[in-house]
């Protein structure tokens, strides 16, 4: 039986059943295999007698450890190496190289390739210039000079002493040609010079980081899918040798499994955008659930494609809280999350997900215009939920409260979030960001609706003509290093820029909108820390992109438009940097969305 109509007997058997999901079947097993490790292949090529007395310079995805390890095994069989990360290279440069005793001013030339943005390459030098802490760090654009005969930085080192240090830091990328376009991709890279100086080697060379993820595109690419959606869950088992590199500022990591995640699933959904006829970005797209697991491995790597059956969802058992809700510190399970709709009370939203399980929602009846407040659209946005809650349990106290709560609107992407972050903690996990279905929950075109309809109950029960809408975005750097390195369609959101809002209204409601952002922001102006920590975030994003952020409102960012998107006639969106972050950060970024909750129904009842 082939793979269309595998699955489509899998959710007739599931909905015959009454389970609403697919029939628990065997696996589909659709590729094992192992890539050999480049480490391992240039040493067992280099260290022959015959390269004795040979230099050696090497570009891979590969940790320092790691690297440093074969320069050793190397230089005992006489060959003198170097090997550097093909992944942000200038970044490395500067951690492994550089000597920052008394450095005051590094000016970095930086390639423009034209078939990258103009910024690419400042962005993929992030967070240089928070490292470099009392050294003036300067970006200036390079010319033609800098592209051939291979791409590469230009730095000029400043010390305290007048001694200026100049070197060339090499960038290996090369031209891929995909079904979205041409890609300027980091790459392997190998230069050999032979005992006498001459060059032997000079050349790209792909490794097993690369081959992987091509072989898991073409596995996928050539499977003989019918419709949308094209399978319950798709499993992407990868082992590789990686970098996983916690930087010494603020949130942010520099890791090379968590990078080929985000390539697998975006690249994986533009396949599936393209097959099923929908534009690039199409949040409506319902492929099923791609699940890519990613994880460091010291040793030759491997990939395992699968297609699963969803495994049935158990009840969720309210849980109580370690402490109060305020000193959370990391994200909530969804039994904490089901004993705090429990102590709330109210009137259940009666909807439950694909995969079976609750949407966490109630309603709660009183005097005065009601508000909609959600949170966990995305379920790998994790502060909001808190702040949704301790909103609701304010509104409570306050006796008056007119309001419906969707505190958790993606369970099914929720579960996957608590699963990834048991292995990786501080990744981002976009792959848990849509529903089982692997659609935008808000985005869903048509029956059967699903968590969806947990919205639709919300703001029908309560005629709420304003939905607050907590959201978050990766708090440290998103790339996408195999498909052009910055996330596709999602470019401005490659390095954090501290918290905003967007403000969404209906045609007609634009000055309701309005005056709904002046009073939010003013009151959002008064939370301790926050202007500071936007200023910080700010100005090391403008240092990277080279461009301002959003215009300010009261000191805060926010971007408004009109829209007839949203179901209600005003949608006030939060935007905290909160993908990864545990701890103090957390509780600040959960503080902020229950502020901003609490200050959009003040200034709401206020009147408009």
């Amino acid at each position: 039986m082939s793979i269309g109509n595998r699955v489509r007997a899998w959710y007739k058997a599931g909905t015959e059943a009454g389970a609403k999901r697919p029939f628990l079947e065997p696996p589909v097993i659709l590729l094992d295999t192992v890539f050999e490790r480049t480490l391992d292949a240039w040493i067992q090529t280099y260290a022959a007698p015959a390269w004795r007395g040979a230099c050696l310079e090497g570009w891979l995805f590969e940790g320092q450890p790691a690297r440093r390890q074969a320069e050793a095994r190397l230089a005992q069989a006489g060959v003198a190496a170097r090997l550097r990360s093909a992944y942000k290279p200038l970044l490395h440069y500067f951690l492994e190289e550089v000597d920052t005793a008394e450095l005051r001013r590094a000016v970095v030339r930086y390639p423009v390739h034209p078939r990258a943005a103009p910024n690419r390459y400042t962005l993929e030098a992030y967070p240089l210039a928070g490292l470099l802490r009392g050294v003036e760090l300067a970006f200036e654009a390079g010319g033609a000079e800098l592209l051939a005969p291979h791409l590469r930085y230009h730095v000029a080192l400043h010390y305290a002493d007048g001694r200026v240090l100049h070197q060339d830091v090499h960038a290996p990328n090369h031209v891929s040609n995909g079904a979205e376009g041409a890609a300027l991709s980091p790459t392997g890279w190998l230069r050999v010079r032979d005992v006498d100086g001459s060059v032997r080697v000079d050349e790209p060379c792909s490794t097993e980081y690369e081959a992987l993820y091509r072989a898991a595109l073409d596995c996928v690419r050539a499977q003989p899918w019918q419709q949308e959606p094209y399978f319950p869950r798709l499993e992407l088992r990868a082992d590789i040798p990686a970098i996983e590199l916690a930087l010494d500022h603020d949130e942010d990591l520099v890791s090379t499994c968590e990078a080929l995640h985000e390539d697998l699933y975006f690249s994986l959904l533009e396949h599936f955008q393209r097959l099923s006829g929908r534009p690039p970005g199409d949040r409506g797209l319902r492929p099923g659930q791609i699940v890519p697991d990613v994880r460091p491995h010291d040793g030759p790597a491997r990939l395992r494609i699968s297609v699963q059956p969803f495994e049935p969802a158990g009840p969720v058992q309210p849980e109580p809280l370690p402490c109060p809700l305020e000193e959370i510190d990391a994200p909530l399970t969804p039994g904490h999350i089901a004993g705090q709709m429990a102590a709330l009370g109210g009137e259940p939203l009666q909807v439950r997900s694909l995969q079976g399980r609750p949407v966490q929602g109630a309603y709660f009846a009183g005097p005065g215009p009601a508000v909609l407040i959600s949170a966990g659209q995305h379920a790998n946005e994790t502060s909001g939920v808190v702040g949704a809650l301790r909103a609701a349990h304010a509104l409570r106290r306050a006796g008056d409260a007119h309001f419906a709560l969707i505190a958790a609107e993606n369970p099914d992407g929720y579960a996957l979030h608590q699963a990834y972050c048991a292995v990786h903690p501080r990744h981002m996990h976009h792959a848990a960001r849509y529903s089982a279905l692997g659609d935008d929950v808000a985005y869903r075109e048509h029956a059967p609706r699903y968590e969806q309809q947990a919205r639709i109950d919300a703001l029908a029960e309560s005629d709420a003509q304003l939905h607050i809408n907590l959201h978050g975005y990766p708090a440290h750097e998103w790339t996408r290093p195999l498909s052009g390195y910055l996330p596709r369609l999602f470019e401005l959101w490659t390095v954090p820029k501290g918290f905003f809002l967007v403000m969404r209204h209906h045609p007609g409601w634009k000055r309701q909108a309005q005056r709904l952002v002046d009073g939010v922001t003013a009151r959002l102006a008064q939370v301790p820390g926050l202007l500071e920590f936007n200023a910080r975030q700010t100005a090391l994003f403008e240092a990277h992109a080279g461009q301002r952020g959003f215009d300010l409102v009261n000191g805060i960012a926010v971007t408004l438009a009109e829209s007839d998107r949203e179901m209600a006639p005003l949608a006030l969106l939060t935007e905290f940097p909160d993908e990864t972050v545990y701890g103090e950060r957390f509780r600040f970024a959960h503080t902020v969305q229950c502020a901003t909750a609490l200050a959009a129904v003040e200034t709401y009842r206020a009147g408009l």
